[in-house]
């Protein structure tokens, strides 16, 4: 084979994989965002979601917890996280 002819060869290997990757990742992004779209008027339709919609960095809790749970929870994670850091202050001041 020539070389001109192999390196025509692999150009259109080169362009055609190029093509078929950025193919695909337009499709999983259009996909997506439909999927992102459908979820999301369902769940305003069901009444999962107030009608405004949620801030993008926020989490989507379930209806029946209320604030006291979620306070008493808190309580229980921030004793936890005292006790571990104590137990970790203390190890390390004790292998100095």
């Amino acid at each position: 084979m020539e070389e001109s002819t192999l390196m025509s060869e692999g150009l259109t290997l080169m362009l055609t994989g190029m093509g078929f990757v950025f193919v695909f990742l337009t499709v999983l992004v259009l996909v997506t965002t439909l999927m992102s779209w459908i979820i999301t008027r369902y769940e305003k339709s069901v009444g999962a979601l107030p009608a405004e919609g949620i801030p993008a960095p926020t989490a989507v809790l379930g209806r029946n917890q209320s604030a006291k749970s979620n306070q008493q929870s808190h309580s229980s994670q921030d004793s936890t996280l005292l006790t571990v850091l104590s137990s970790a202050i203390h190890k390390y001041r004790k292998n100095k």
